[in-house]
């Protein structure tokens, strides 16, 4: 087998191959490594841990050629860590040159969690400062490029996750979610991404997106999707609000119907000030495919009040408290964020106990939608990826705009706390990748996860490369 054909391969098979000793975790590592070196311009990883990997993978080689060896379920396969997620003796930056030397001594749980069942971590992805933005770009490593047009963002703030995915950099990526971090670049790049109920992964140590941020996986299938949720969702006591354990098992749950299943499709969610035409054409398009699939489906519109006051006030206040000890550094702070953290340093305390207030009152209208529905589809993004410098768009579909546009669809989940997926479901005339948002009721991934599953069997995504990954 080339080292192509390994590059693109799912996790499911790379660990069945491997299992089987038709592939050698070496080969496998030796492989993505030396993609990973040929497509540099695109600047996903930004530190390497090359040498323990390949040692990781002798080790794995050894293990599988032992007789009775005990294998994890993703025994010798490749996976990345975003740079917002500490990693025991790699450095973790946080995108910013403050942390430039930051080398922790522990990793997460959901890194202990992916080593523990066997994968091997190649390195750390880039993402802009506390994942302050959905673009990827930073003062420490710059500016990260899209697979399917390098003069295109892929996204944020898992941006370098979200591109190594695509371009075959490693089947498995750990990103993270706080407004549409996982979400809006697994959309921006044609790839599936999944930010699980808040809990269900632990997050630990607390980000300064704190109570917003959920972690999750990044990957080319769904099922890899799930082997990655059997592995990490399971609480842990380092984060108090993990979730309870459960039985399920989600690679099994995948093949559950979804016949009678009430499914929402809203174009607007009566808080999207614009969509471009060519995503609502092929959200609506795909939304319609769960017809077929044994849904019924309606269209929906509710007249939410925006929360986005709400959110931001609460996403701002925890970058604002990890930042401001280090005002006094101002040029290692990102000019775009700067006048963030000292705008939220100046809001009075009684601002964000409001913010919190509002926050939990605003859950009464999603609690009251889905009485009604299983399901609610949208588009992930209210528009296709932005050009490289662009942090936010101006405009969509002819509509001037706020900075919250783009990210309309997304942010709202991170305050409930619901599951919320995105499946690629088409693409722009200019060949550019297009998401739809699947969102759950509370806890429920599992039908979120059969949902995309089922959508992803009756419109293959994963055989589409983009043209810089495709060799």
């Amino acid at each position: 087998m080339n080292n192509s054909e390994l590059c693109w391969m799912s996790a499911s098979d790379l660990a069945a191959a491997i299992a089987k000793k038709k592939v050698s975790p070496v080969e496998v590592v030796d492989a993505v490594l030396e993609r990973i070196g040929t497509l540099k311009q695109l600047n996903a990883y930004v530190t390497l841990d090359a040498d323990r990997a390949r040692q990781t993978a002798k080790a794995a080689e050894r293990a599988v050629m032992r007789r009775g060896a005990r294998l994890g379920p993703l025994h010798g396969v490749p996976f990345s860590v975003k740079d917002l997620i500490i990693t025991k003796d790699v450095r973790t930056t946080f995108g910013s040159p403050i942390y430039r030397d930051n080398v922790p001594t522990e990793d997460a749980p959901s890194v202990e969690r992916l080593k523990a069942a066997g994968a091997i971590m190649l390195g750390k992805t880039n993402t802009p400062t506390l994942g302050w933005v959905g673009v990827t770009d930073n003062l420490v490593f710059g500016v990260t490029r899209n697979p399917w047009s390098l003069g295109h963002t892929p996204g944020g703030s898992s941006g370098g996750a979200g591109a190594a995915v695509a371009a075959g950099l490693a089947p498995l990526a750990l990103g993270t979610d706080g407004g549409g971090s996982i979400r809006k670049p697994a959309a921006w790049c044609g790839i599936y991404g999944l930010k699980a109920s808040w809990g269900r992964i632990p997050v630990y140590p607390s980000s300064a997106a704190w109570s917003l941020s959920h972690a999750g996986p990044m990957t080319r299938t769904v099922k890899d999707a799930a082997l990655m949720m059997n592995v990490c969702a399971a609480p842990d006591e380092r984060d108090q609000y993990s979730l309870p354990a459960t039985t399920v098992d989600y690679v099994k749950a995948l093949k559950g119907s979804l016949k009678g299943l009430r499914v929402a499709w809203s174009e607007k969610l009566g808080v999207a000030p614009a969509v471009d035409p060519e995503v609502s054409a092929a959200t609506a398009k795909a939304a319609r495919a769960f017809r077929e699939l044994g849904c019924k489906v309606e269209s929906a519109e509710p007249t939410w009040p925006s929360p986005y006051d709400c959110w931001r006030t609460i996403f701002l206040g925890g970058i604002g408290a990890r930042l401001a000890p280090y005002l006094d550094r101002r040029d290692q702070i990102d000019p775009g964020l700067l006048p963030i953290v000292e705008e939220a340093t100046k809001l009075p305390p009684t601002k964000y106990v409001q913010a919190w207030f509002d926050r939990l009152a605003w859950w009464q209208h999603a609690r009251a939608f889905f009485e009604r529905y299983d399901l609610l589809l949208t588009p992930t993004v209210a528009c296709p990826p932005l050009p490289i410098g662009q942090f936010y768009p101006d405009e969509i579909g002819g509509v001037k705009v706020g900075r919250e546009a783009a990210s309309a669809f997304t942010y709202i989940f991170n305050m409930t706390g619901q599951p919320a997926a995105t499946v690629p479901c088409g693409f722009t005339k200019a060949g550019l990748p297009i998401g739809l948002q699947i969102v759950g009721r509370r806890f429920d991934d599992v039908t979120v996860l059969r949902a995309s599953a089922a959508f992803e069997a009756a419109h293959p995504w994963a055989p589409r490369r983009p043209a810089i990954g495709s060799r």
